[in-house]
């Protein structure tokens, strides 16, 4: 539940200033292609505080069709590139299927969706894939190598990510913070996001075993196999290995009743501060 709370703050968040920016830019777009009046936008006024036809006049507004150019292009190629990726991937894994096996694993399992995807693979490999219909993907390996109680963890661990739809949050905060790179806590919300997801998801595996020493076992195997991200969209997987998110998962391991802290950097926090507020002044400034 704590996590719980803190992940939909992070998303909350994130999604807020997303909105913001990008609604502002929309309108602004329509004003200068559609001739379309627009009078609450922030972007609009900022180039009105100069004369027409002065040097930063056209300085402004050259700076702010590129920040504006560059947000479009870089949202349209990372969602375009995500889709190709996602579809390649998926063809890859496809291809690697052994299907004897997902049908025993499912099985055994009580799966009834057969949503467990078993590729013939030596890494140990655990991750959840796709968007709208997440599946668990395990590699032959890792089935090798893990005895009952750590896979059924694992799978556990991984189902949490497939309900809580995180691949697909942590590529709309991915994407929010490379697009707006400019607002430091996107990037924070990204990074933390993926800690508190995993922090998450361990949470619910012990809970559903009554115990932390399948989870502990299976992770201490698995972080010494790291899964590369290499030309790959992005996943929700098990041996999420970042030095940070490994720290505080092992916490949490050792010590389940005692809170970790996840804060802001002030640094991010400052510039992301002043960044909305300029942001929020020339709104306000603009309706008044």
């Amino acid at each position: 539940m704590m996590w719980r709370r803190k992940s939909v703050f992070i998303v909350g968040l994130s999604l807020a200033i997303a909105g913001l920016v990008w609604s502002q830019m929309g309108m602004y777009l329509i004003n200068v292609i559609f001739g379309v009046s627009v009078p609450v936008n922030f972007f609009h006024f900022c180039i009105s505080l100069f004369k027409e036809d002065t040097f930063y006049y056209f300085l402004t507004i050259i700076l702010l069709n590129t920040l504006i150019a560059y947000t479009a292009l870089v949202t349209l190629f990372k969602v375009t590139e995500q889709f190709i990726l996602l579809r390649r991937f998926r063809q890859k894994i496809l291809s690697l299927e052994n299907h004897e096996l997902r049908l025993i694993v499912n099985q055994e399992l009580a799966r009834p969706n057969q949503d467990i995807v078993i590729i013939q693979h030596d890494q140990l490999i655990a991750f959840t894939m796709g968007f709208r219909h997440p599946t668990i993907v395990l590699s032959s390996g890792l089935l090798e190598i893990l005895d009952d109680p750590e896979l059924e963890a694992v799978v556990h661990h991984e189902t949490h990510h497939q309900k809580n739809f995180d691949s697909l949050k942590l590529f709309v905060l991915q994407l929010i913070s490379q697009a707006m790179w400019y607002i430091p806590v996107t990037k924070w919300a990204y990074q933390n996001y993926r800690i508190i997801s995993e922090l998450s998801a361990d949470e619910y595996a012990i809970e559903r075993m009554g115990s932390e020493l399948g989870l502990g076992s299976a992770l201490l195997k698995l972080i010494k196999n790291c899964f590369s991200e290499k030309s790959a969209p992005v996943l929700a997987y098990f041996a999420d290995v970042s030095n940070e998110s490994v720290n505080y998962r092992l916490k949490q391991l050792v010590e389940p009743e005692r809170t970790i802290p996840v804060r802001l950097e002030t640094k991010s926090v400052l510039v992301s501060v002043q960044v909305l507020l300029v942001l929020m002044c020339m709104f306000l400034v603009a309706i008044t």
